[in-house]
């Protein structure tokens, strides 16, 4: 007779870990999660294979005391943190007894701490020999020194993307029969919303599948951005990293056809296909150039081109003011970069964040251990974080830096040429709703040789002014364009030749992110796509 098959789901990396230091009998673990229920949902999974389906798990909470699986209490008067040691010491079956927040206990400041400590020691040895084991739960690791050689500490990392999978499989099945909510979900648009619920918690992504349901009634690939808004509040928590919702497209970008091309055909190998291909995830791209011509502009498209979030990483704030926290802020953040994957990292101007690894500062080396912890990341991190980073000044950047492997590649940001102008002149144009047609576009191309992106803008914005101070029904003309231009020094002038030497150096050292040989004479600007123009959606609140 052939044996039966084993239906139950495989093992997940952490429950095989976990199974690990069971089998092997450590006393005492301390696994680092938010999510409470999903762990003891892990664990109590686990403890029904093989042997260690002879071990029973508990759960003890200041609460509700000791309950068993099924969170039936089954004795309350061990709620007293004080009790609940010495009672589990007396227990003669085997066992896994989880101990939720129970680190607050164990603060160097709480009265409980001394003899709990004692007490979790006085576990170590019968707990080897009984076949028992200790967990502390909790959010946070907060671990005193008199336990660091006992306890062995674990992460529960996020859920992948097959629990995240069977979370949206839920949600179908819970909606599938309400006529008023429309499921669209083919094989790719399945993939691209499990894709951006990737980096939220079990429960985080249910209320987030649900806002979906409840606002646009519907589950459909075109909503990812409901759900990539979600992500905003984790990474507001952190600290460390900033989100940015933007409506910046390529089609804000006048220009760069090169740079824009390279990222079009990138943003493609973020899928299954591309891994089923052979393809890794791209890593990264540096930007370098004259100021304003259009870096961070083009880190901000990306995202909205890719349906990314975009998480603006400040390295002035990682730096802290005691020994080892600055390390532990660099971890952290990236850490945080690698749950709300994928995503797109911009670190701007980041040889100003990187001063202090060359030269002495005086910092006893934080600077540079804190470098190095990002470099060491750049280019062994495998999560779907692709990092922009952008620099203006070309001396400033540490050779560890440039070298493949950190980045796919380095691109130089000119000056624009006067189709580039042509196009930024219209694209500014038309997002304060003027017809760039009415414009003598050849002419300003002509007068605003050597203006970067950021200064063209700001002549149209100029003009703008020109004309409403005239009163409030006059209209934008030439001639406001010709003064606000005229009376503009651009920084290829004032600062000529610190901006000549850059475009020297770095045209020379890096590709260039537009392409060359463009006519001198402009007869039109030439728009790939309009520029967007944001728009509210509606919502509705019941379905």
């Amino acid at each position: 007779m052939p044996p039966t098959p084993d239906t139950r789901p495989p093992l997940s990396p952490f429950q095989e870990k976990l199974r690990i230091y069971l089998r092997a009998g450590y006393p005492l673990l301390y696994i680092v999660t938010a999510e409470e229920d999903r762990a003891i949902e892990l664990i109590r999974a686990m403890l029904t294979d093989g042997e260690l389906s002879k071990r029973k798990p508990y759960v003890w909470s200041v609460s509700r005391g000791l309950c068993d699986a099924d969170m039936r209490a089954i004795d309350r008067k061990v709620a007293d943190p004080k009790r609940i040691l010495p009672f589990l010491l007396e227990q003669a079956d085997p066992g896994v007894f989880i101990l939720e927040d129970f680190h607050f206990f164990l603060d160097e400041k709480s009265p409980t701490a001394p003899l709990l400590i004692r007490q979790l020691r006085d576990l170590v040895a019968p707990f080897k020999a009984a076949r028992k084991t200790l967990i502390l739960l909790s959010s946070v690791l907060k671990l005193p020194l008199e336990l660091e050689k006992d306890l062995t500490v674990m992460d529960l990392d996020m859920p992948n993307e097959a629990e995240l999978a069977a979370v949206l499989d839920d949600t179908v099945e819970q909606v599938k029969d309400n006529p008023k909510v429309e499921v669209n979900l083919d094989g790719s648009g399945r993939e691209k919303v499990v894709k951006a619920l990737s980096g939220l918690t079990r429960s985080e992504a249910e209320n987030a599948l649900a806002k979906v349901v409840v606002t646009r009634s519907r589950l459909d690939p075109e909503d990812v951005g409901l759900l990539l808004a979600e992500k905003e509040q984790i990474i507001r928590k952190s600290g460390m990293l900033e989100f940015y919702a933007t409506p910046e497209r390529f089609g804000s970008i006048g220009g760069l056809d090169l740079l824009k091309g390279w990222l079009r055909q990138r943003g493609k190998a973020f899928s299954e296909s591309a891994r089923a291909f052979g393809l890794p995830n791209p890593h990264g791209l540096l930007l370098v150039g004259v100021p304003g011509c259009g870096k961070s502009l083009s880190a901000k498209a990306v995202s909205a081109e890719w349906q990314m979030p975009l998480l603006k990483f400040d390295l002035g704030k990682v730096f802290g003011s005691l020994v080892g926290q600055s390390e532990e802020n660099m971890r952290r953040a990236l850490k945080m970069a690698e749950a709300v994957a994928p995503c797109v990292l911009w670190i701007d101007e980041i040889e100003k964040g990187l001063s202090g690894t060359r030269g002495q500062t005086g910092d006893s080396g934080t600077s540079t251990r804190v470098f190095g912890t990002l470099l060491t990341w750049m280019e062994e991190n495998e999560k779907p974080v692709f990092t922009i980073a952008t620099a203006n000044d070309i001396e400033g950047l540490p050779p560890e830096l440039l070298r493949k492997g950190r980045f796919d590649d380095i691109f130089f940001i000119d000056l624009p040429s006067p189709q580039e102008r042509a196009n930024i002149l219209a694209i500014h144009l038309t997002k304060h709703h003027r017809d760039y047609r009415e414009f003598d576009l050849p002419a300003h191309v002509a007068t605003t040789e050597g203006f970067s992106g950021a200064e063209i803008e700001q002549a149209v914005v100029s003009a703008l002014y020109r004309a409403f101070a005239e009163g409030e029904e006059a209209k934008l003309e030439n001639r406001h364009l010709t003064g606000a231009i005229g009376e503009s020094v651009p920084l290829s002038r004032s600062m000529g030749s610190r901006i000549a030497f850059l475009r020297q150096e770095a045209g020379e050292k890096w590709r260039r992110a537009s392409s060359q040989g463009e006519p001198t004479q402009v007869k039109d600007a030439v728009l790939a796509e309009p520029p967007p123009v944001a728009k509210k959606p509606k919502r509705v609140f019941e379905v």
